[in-house]
C-alpha cells in the first residue's frame, strides 16, 4: 500500500489522539519501506530500516501507534515484552523466539488470504460433507421417501436450523506441542519434527457449526500449496515485519557487575544481533532479520535511553518522546476516534435496550477527573478513562437487562459529579496538604 506519510498520519489520527512526533516518525519509516521496494536489488540490499525507540509513560499510545500502523499496511506484527527474555544460560525464553513468533503470524496471515482465494471452490465440498453426515445422523420419518427426507434436511440446513445438531465427522488432528526449557532456552520438538509426523485423522462427534470450520480448514489445506505459502510468509516477515519491543527500560540497568543487572545487560546483548541483522532458523525455513522494522518502547522513569549498551543504542537511531495526556487530549479520546470509549459503552448497552448519550459538559468533567487522577495518583494515561467510565456507568450497566423497551439515558455534568463526589473531595483536600 503506497500511502504517503501525511496519509498514514491521517489514518492514525482516526484512532490515536495527539503524539504528532511519534506518528510522523513511524509514517516516515513506513514510507521508506515503500521507497526501498522501488529501488534496484543491489541498492535495496544496502538500505536497512531506521529503527525507532519511543519514550513515554504508560497509556499514552506507544503500542497503539505501532499496532495500528501494522494493521494499516497488513504487515506481520508482534508485540513482545523485553522482560520475558533472559540471557542465554539462564532459564527462560531465548530472544530468537520473537522472530519465530513473527513468522507464525506471517504464516497465519498468508494462510487466511489463500483460504479466502479458494473459499468459493471449497464451500460446495464442505456443504456436501456436512449434508452427508446429517443424512446419516438424522432419522427418516415413517412413510417418507429418501428424496423427501434429503430435500427436507437440505432445506433445514440451508435455513440454519441444524447448526446445533451433533454429527460424526472425520477431521485432521495436529500433533500435540511437545517442548522443554533447557539452559539454552526453549526447545519445541514438535516444531523440529513437524515434517516427520503429519496430522492424524480422527472421527469426532461435534455440532454442525464447529464441524463447518474444521472441514473448511481441512479442504483449504488440500487446495493450498504449503511450500509456496511458507516462502511467501517468510518473504513477508523479512520485508514487511514489525516487531514491537515493549518494557525496554526494564532491561536497562546501571552496570554493577553482579545481581540482576548482569542478566539485564545480557538480554540487551542477545537482542543486539537480532536487531543488527542475523539469520534465525524456523520450522518454515530460515529468516533474515536485516530488514524487519523494530520499534522499542518504555517509560524510562528510572533508567534513561543513554543507559542502554552503546551498540544497541546505535541500532535505534530515531528517538521519540511521547507526552503526558492533558484534559484536552482526554476529551478528544472520549469523542473523536472511530473506536471512542463512549461509543464502545453506548454500543454495549444498546444490546440491553439502553440508548446512552453523553453531553459535552459531561465529557469535560470526565476529562478533568482523568487528568486529576493521573496527577495525584499513578499516571496510567488513557487507561484511566476505562477506570472512570466503569465506575460511572456501573449502576446503569447492572440494572440493564434487555427486558424493557428502548430507554434513553443522558449522562451530564451533574450525573458525573454526583458519581464522583467522594473523589472530588479527595482532590480538594490535597490542595491543603503540603
Amino acid at each position: 500500500m503506497d500511502l504517503t506519510p501525511k496519509e498514514i498520519v491521517s489514518e492514525l489520527d482516526k484512532y490515536i489522539i495527539g503524539q504528532k512526533e511519534a506518528k510522523r516518525a513511524v509514517a516516515i519509516a513506513l514510507r521508506n519501506r515503500y521507497r526501498r521496494s522501488k529501488l534496484p536489488k543491489e541498492l535495496r540490499e544496502e538500505i536497512t530500516p531506521k529503527n525507532i525507540i519511543m519514550k513515554g509513560p504508560t497509556g499514552v499510545g506507544k503500542t497503539e501507534i505501532a499496532r495500528r500502523l501494522a494493521k494499516l499496511v497488513k504487515a506481520p506484527f508482534i508485540k513482545i515484552e523485553a522482560t520475558k527474555y533472559t540471557e542465554v544460560g539462564y532459564v527462560g525464553r531465548d530472544v530468537e523466539s520473537m522472530v519465530r513468533d513473527l513468522v507464525e503470524v506471517s504464516v497465519r496471515m498468508v494462510k487466511d488470504e489463500k483460504q479466502h482465494e479458494v473459499e468459493e471452490k471449497v464451500k460446495p465440498v464442505v456443504e456436501k460433507k456436512l449434508l452427508d453426515a446429517l443424512y446419516k445422523t438424522l432419522e427418516r420419518k415413517e412413510g417418507e421417501s429418501e428424496e423427501e427426507f434429503k430435500e427436507k434436511v437440505k432445506k433445514d440446513f440451508e435455513a440454519g436450523k441444524l447448526e446445533d445438531t451433533l454429527i460424526d465427522v472425520e477431521v485432521s488432528e495436529a500433533p500435540k506441542a511437545l517442548g522443554m526449557v533447557s539452559g539454552m532456552g526453549e526447545i519445541n520438538f514438535s516444531d523440529m519434527l513437524g515434517g516427520l509426523f503429519p496430522p492424524s485423522r480422527k472421527r469426532k462427534k461435534m455440532k454442525v457449526r464447529v464441524a463447518r470450520d474444521l472441514i473448511f480448514s481441512d479442504e483449504c489445506d488440500k487446495q493450498i500449496d504449503n511450500d509456496s505459502l511458507n516462502q511467501e510468509a517468510i518473504r513477508r516477515a523479512e520485508e514487511d515485519g514489525i516487531i514491537f519491543i515493549d518494557e525496554m527500560d526494564k532491561i536497562v540497568g546501571k552496570e554493577s557487575g553482579k545481581g540482576p543487572d548482569v542478566s539485564r545487560e545480557g538480554v540487551q546483548r542477545d537482542i543486539l544481533p537480532i536487531v543488527e541483522g542475523s539469520t534465525v532458523a524456523t520450522k518454515y525455513g530460515n529468516i533474515k532479520t536485516d530488514f524487519i522494522l523494530f520499534i522499542a518502547a518504555g517509560a524510562f522513569h528510572v533508567s534513561k535511553i543513554e543507559d542502554m549498551i552503546p551498540e544497541l543504542q546505535g541500532r535505534f537511531p530515531i528517538r521519540v518522546d511521547l507526552k503526558n495526556l492533558t484534559k484536552k487530549d482526554f476529551k478528544e479520546i472520549l469523542s473523536v476516534p472511530k473506536n471512542a470509549v463512549t461509543l464502545q459503552y453506548a454500543s454495549l448497552l444498546k444490546v440491553d435496550n439502553i440508548d446512552l448519550e453523553f453531553t459535552d459538559d459531561a465529557l469535560d468533567e470526565i476529562a478533568e477527573l482523568a487528568e486529576q487522577e493521573n496527577e495525584t495518583s499513578e499516571n496510567i494515561g488513557a487507561r484511566r478513562l476505562h477506570t472512570i467510565m466503569e465506575q460511572l456507568i456501573e449502576d446503569i450497566s447492572f440494572n440493564a437487562n434487555g427486558k424493557h423497551p428502548m430507554a434513553k439515558v443522558v449522562i451530564d455534568r451533574e450525573y458525573v459529579q454526583k458519581s464522583f463526589s467522594d473523589t472530588k473531595k479527595k482532590f480538594d483536600l490535597k490542595k491543603y496538604i503540603l
